[in-house]
This record gives structure tokens, C-alpha cells and sequence, in this order.
């Protein structure tokens, strides 16, 4: 099943994201023992700061997508304040066609 993650920044945080990035990235490496990332990238404010992520994941089930996000330090560190996941039906990856 894929997801759509879209999470926001709390105000003020972007020196704490910056911070902890390094950790983010090297976390959202380890979700290929759950799942896959189908492309994940940073919410940019009008400055072109990043304010947010969106990730769209492809997991098993949302139990382990829970589990990723139980460990991702933006969460962690409570750099994100406000999230979202939806289900998705990915369909056109890369201008070829993927899903139904």
C-alpha cells in the first residue's frame, strides 16, 4: 500500500530541522526494512526555506509505516507539528506507468 505523508513544520523550527536533518536522513535510510520510499523531498517557503516534508512511502501495511514514523526523529524532535497520511494509488513513476 503507498502513502502520502505531508508534514509541517512548527513555527520556528527551521534551525532545530537543520539540526537534526542528519539524523532524519540517515532514519529515513533504514525504511527499506519495512518498506520503500517511492520519492520523498522538502515543503519550500516562498525564500525557498524548507518548512515541511512529503513522503510517499510504499509499506506492507500502515502498522509498519507507524513504526517507521515512531522513529523518525522530526517526530521525535517535534520539528514537525502537524501530519497527515493518506493512502494513495501511485500510478506514474519516472513518466512510466507503475500502478493501475
Amino acid at each position: 500500500m503507498q502513502y502520502l505523508v505531508t508534514a509541517y513544520d512548527g513555527e520556528g523550527m527551521l534551525e532545530k530541522r537543520m539540526s537534526v536533518r542528519a539524523r532524519h536522513l540517515e532514519n529515513i535510510s533504514k525504511v527499506k526494512e519495512y518498506g520503500s520510499i517511492v520519492c520523498a523531498g522538502g515543503i519550500l517557503d516562498e525564500e525557498k526555506k524548507p518548512v515541511g516534508s512529503v513522503l510517499v512511502m510504499d509499506f506492507a501495511s500502515r502498522d509498519l509505516l507507524d513504526k517507521y514514523l515512531a522513529s523518525e526523529p522530526y517526530i521525535i524532535e517535534e520539528v514537525w507539528e502537524s501530519v497527515t497520511v493518506e493512502t494513495m494509488n501511485v500510478v506514474i513513476v519516472n513518466d512510466e506507468k507503475v500502478g493501475k
